[in-house]
C-alpha cells in the first residue's frame, strides 16, 4: 500500500515557484564580499557595514539577520586554525620561549578574527539570499550576467 503522505499536495512541486538560486555561487560570491545576485556589486559600505542595496544590480540586501552567527563562526574557525598551531610548535619546538607566545598567538588571533570576520558575514548573507530567507523571498533575481565569477 502506497505511503499516503507523499501524495499530500503540500509535497508536490508547485508551477508558481521561483526558480532556485544556486547556493553555493551564492556562499562564494558573499564570502568574497560581492552581491550573491550578480557578483558585481559590494556586499559592505564599510568593514561590517550592508549596503542596503547591491550598487550594480539593485538586488536589496537590507533583509538579511546575520546578528550573532558570524562573530561565532569566526570564533570557532580562528580558534581551530591557531589550537592547531599552538599544538603543533608545541610539539616540534616545545622550548620556546614564553614571550613568544605572548607575542605570536594573540596577534595571530587578531588578525585572522579580522579577516575572517567580513567574509563569514557576506557568506551567511548570501546563504540566507540564497534560500530565500528574511524577506529574501519576495525580491525578485536580476537577470544573470555573461561574466558569473
Amino acid at each position: 500500500m502506497p505511503t499516503p503522505a507523499l501524495n499530500l499536495p503540500i509535497f508536490a512541486p508547485h508551477a508558481d515557484a521561483p526558480p532556485k538560486r544556486d547556493i553555493w555561487l551564492s556562499i562564494r560570491r558573499g564570502f568574497m564580499g560581492r552581491c550573491p545576485a550578480c557578483g558585481e556589486g559590494r556586499i559592505f559600505g564599510r568593514y561590517l557595514k550592508v549596503n542596503p542595496a547591491c550598487p550594480q544590480c539593485g538586488e536589496e540586501l537590507h533583509h538579511h539577520r546575520a546578528d550573532d552567527a558570524p562573530p561565532y563562526a569566526t570564533i570557532f574557525i580562528v580558534g581551530h586554525i591557531v589550537g592547531s598551531l599552538m599544538l603543533l610548535v608545541e610539539t616540534f619546538w616545545p622550548d620556546a620561549p614564553i614571550w613568544l607566545h605572548a607575542l605570536v598567538w594573540p596577534t595571530l588571533v587578531a588578525m585572522l578574527s579580522l579577516w575572517f570576520l567580513p567574509r563569514v558575514k557576506g557568506a551567511l548573507i548570501a546563504h540566507q539570499w540564497a534560500l530565500r530567507m528574511h524577506g529574501f523571498e519576495t525580491a525578485q533575481s536580476p537577470p544573470p550576467h555573461e561574466h558569473t565569477p
